[in-house]
């Protein structure tokens, strides 16, 4: 049993998801993607992304607690890849406060990711990951149970840096 409580985030919770956002993406991301382009994410860009994210549910998001503080969300929804059926639904984001790494609130997450999407009659779920972030492919690999979808690799640009993603698919049960 977890130790982290999921539930919808609600606005209260938009500046702490904008905090873990940038704090995770500092943390995860200096050696693949350029400072330059980590520079650009800031605490006040976020902040105005996941408070309208949160007034619309586009995407859905869940946040994880530990007693009364956020370390972590996840957004999730339809899949926004292009000709995918109306039965696909695709993580957007799952961020957690670096600190909570690998302490199960990750799972606990996607669990909650997992039931809002069956309850959206999902039946297979995606999500894009850089080809070149170990923790993240090891974590939905080996702990969420998701497989690569070869040949799914695309070029994404980050600033001056063209950087390859890989998808992982997986079926919602």
């Amino acid at each position: 049993m977890s130790s982290y409580l999921v539930h919808p985030a609600s606005a209260r919770d938009a500046k702490a998801i904008a905090e873990i956002h940038v704090a995770a993406w500092q943390a995860a991301y200096t050696d693949l993607v350029p400072g330059d382009y980590l520079e650009k994410m800031t605490l006040e860009r976020r902040l105005a992304y996941w408070r309208e994210a949160i007034e619309f549910s586009e995407p859905q998001l869940l946040v994880a607690t530990k007693g009364d503080q956020v370390v972590g969300f996840v957004g999730f929804d339809r899949s926004r890849d292009a000709g995918t059926r109306s039965t696909v639904g695709e993580i957007w984001a799952l961020y957690l406060a670096p600190a909570h790494w690998g302490k199960g609130a990750g799972l606990a997450l996607w669990d909650g990711a997992r039931e809002g999407l069956k309850e959206e009659g999902c039946t297979q779920v995606t999500l894009w990951v850089l080809l070149r972030n170990e923790r993240a492919l090891r974590f939905f690999e080996r702990a969420a149970g998701f497989k690569r979808e070869m040949p799914s690799l695309k070029t994404v640009a980050f600033g001056s840096a063209r950087l390859e993603e890989v998808r992982l698919k997986r079926t919602v049960d």
